[in-house]
């Protein structure tokens, strides 16, 4: 059976340097070269993982209730050291509610800023029926609504939650990324640092990025039928003032 490839920061930067014309056959990057371009495959990696769905990254994370927490100055965290010990998320896309038995669910819906500021009371305890997220620099908040009561802290809140891409240390690690996007990295880098090279070298790494790069992401979506339904939380269809 053969062993699928792995991608490597020392394997894309070589290759990226030879597509950008800084590495002649044979040559291998200086110390300094790897150093160099190992800081800015991580930074086009932090900005990609901004990008499209990256199914690999989506983790059903389970937070466990607890009876009065989850309003206004008290939110559940998500942080290393919080509440959630864990690196922060960088986007949580839908939740669900799991009930004390573990055996049934119901869906919770997210809230918008001016849904959580235009609530009247954010302090009511009862059943767990939506959430609002605040993106801090360094955690996720979660707030709840309603804030779980006894009976609603025996159950669990599930948010599907997009994960950080792993930056990588050492040239000889597996990157967090399938086999499949190696070709897009090597050209996405080879872009990056194309800077100074003859214009048809700049155009060639510019083409090949975009090309690549628009191939995975259209790959890189759900196998299942997307559907779509009315928000049922303002009592079904909004309608504009407008025409």
């Amino acid at each position: 059976m053969s062993t699928i490839a792995i991608n490597t920061p020392n394997n894309i930067i070589q290759t990226a340097m030879r597509h950008a014309g800084k590495l002649s056959e044979g040559q291998v990057p200086s110390s300094e070269q790897y150093a160099m371009y190992l800081s800015d495959l991580n930074r086009m990696v932090n900005l990609w993982q901004t990008q499209g769905l990256k199914l690999w990254l989506q983790v059903d994370l389970e937070i466990v209730l607890e009876d009065g927490k989850g309003g206004a100055g008290n939110p559940y965290r998500l942080m290393v050291g919080g509440d959630v010990n864990m690196t922060k998320p960088l986007r949580v896309q839908q939740g669900y509610y799991l009930d004390y038995t573990g055996q049934n669910r119901r869906p919770i819906y997210a809230l918008s800023w001016d849904e959580w500021l235009r609530m009247s009371t954010v302090v009511q305890k009862g059943t767990l029926a939506q959430y609002f997220v605040d993106k801090q620099q360094g955690s996720l908040d979660i707030y709840t609504w309603l804030i779980p009561d006894a009976e609603a802290a025996r159950g669990t809140m599930h948010l599907l939650t997009q994960q950080q891409v792993v930056n990588p240390t050492q040239l000889t690690e597996a990157m967090n990324f399938p086999p499949e996007w190696m070709i897009a990295l090597v050209w996405g880098l080879a872009d990056e640092i194309c800077g100074g090279q003859p214009q048809a070298i700049m155009d060639r790494c510019a083409m090949r990025a975009r090309e690549y790069m628009m191939k995975l992401e259209d790959w890189d979506v759900e196998d299942a039928i997307t559907t779509f339904q009315p928000d049922q939380r303002q009592g079904g269809y909004n309608y504009s003032n407008f025409t």
